[in-house]
């Protein structure tokens, strides 16, 4: 099994069977590029020879260099799932990265919007022109239901039932779940749809209805996840929002929220389509950060307010 050709062929897999996002699909195939190109260099043609020594000398090479443990850590899946792929397949008779350790990460705390940050962003676009009512639907999204941004993109025109409020996303794994919309949002979405078929840029008044997808570029074609954190960057700035902000973050914002005001956790972990409770954990934790800071700011001696 020549690497390069073995790894394109599990990339088509994850593309069509696994249905999973842009954004993954290009990590996946720079970590496993770099497997490879390390494989060219000891001589070593064909993933059946790969053994256990192999991936402990390429960690290390990867320690080496200088990357930190978290992007180790995710090279690591990426390469444990390639051979994992395999032996389910047959194709492998022992899989050399199940015993692989993965580095030790301490878990940082979600960086998350405060409510008037949000007001702010969502607040952004013009209303007045076809990208910022296409925009504004975006944020409103991103916010008000916790989507992940590639759940985001592949959202259809049939997901969305804008009389019973409520849309239907495909998370992780295609999981369905469904998600309640706020007045707000359903404002937002009917405002959008009323322009969508007269994308500015298409050669064709009518391309987009041909693209079943809600969201798409200025062309009819299509919204891709890249766009979505660009067109966020440039929202960020405009509402003078000092801090990094990405697409989850406004997921991270919509779960700390909830919290905050009372929700409880396992609703918070259906809502954003976690598999495990453990996962939807970390935002208590933020919820408490945020509380003691608060408390430490109102006490004598505390952190003075800048």
């Amino acid at each position: 099994m020549e690497p390069r050709q073995t790894i394109e062929r599990f990339l088509e897999h994850l593309d069509v069977e696994r249905n999973f996002s842009d954004q993954s699909l290009r990590a996946y195939a720079g970590d496993l590029k770099q497997f490879a190109e390390f494989l060219d260099a000891r001589a070593v043609a064909d993933l059946a020879q790969v053994e256990h020594l192999n991936l402990r000398a390429w960690l290390a090479q990867l320690s080496e260099h200088g990357y930190e443990r978290r992007t180790i850590a995710r090279k690591l899946a990426s390469v444990r799932s390639l051979f994992r792929f395999l032996h389910r397949r047959s194709e492998i008779t022992e899989n050399p990265a199940r015993m692989l350790r993965t580095p030790k990460l301490s878990r940082n705390l979600p960086n998350f919007l405060d409510e008037q940050q949000v007001n702010a962003l969502l607040s952004a676009p013009d209303p007045a022109n076809w990208s910022g009512l296409r925009d504004r639907a975006i944020l409103e999204l991103l916010y008000a239901t916790g989507l992940r941004v590639s759940e985001l993109v592949r959202l259809q025109l049939s997901d969305v039932h804008l009389t019973r409020g409520s849309l239907r996303a495909f998370g992780k794994g295609r999981k369905e779940r469904i998600l309640p919309l706020l007045p707000s949002a359903i404002e937002s979405i009917q405002a959008w749809l009323k322009v969508r078929g007269q994308p500015p840029r298409a050669r064709s008044r009518s391309i987009a209805v041909g693209v079943d997808q809600i969201f798409i570029n200025q062309r009819g074609t299509k919204l891709t996840d890249r766009s979505v954190r660009r067109l966020i960057d440039a929202y960020v700035a405009q509402a003078a929002i000092s801090c990094h902000v990405t697409p989850h973050t406004l997921r991270h914002s919509f779960a700390t929220h909830l919290l905050n005001h009372g929700a409880d956790l396992r609703d918070v972990q259906e809502l954003l389509g976690h598999a495990h409770l453990a996962t939807t954990q970390v935002y208590t934790h933020v919820s408490t950060a945020r509380m003691l800071d608060v408390y430490e700011r109102a006490q004598p001696g505390g952190k003075k307010s800048a």
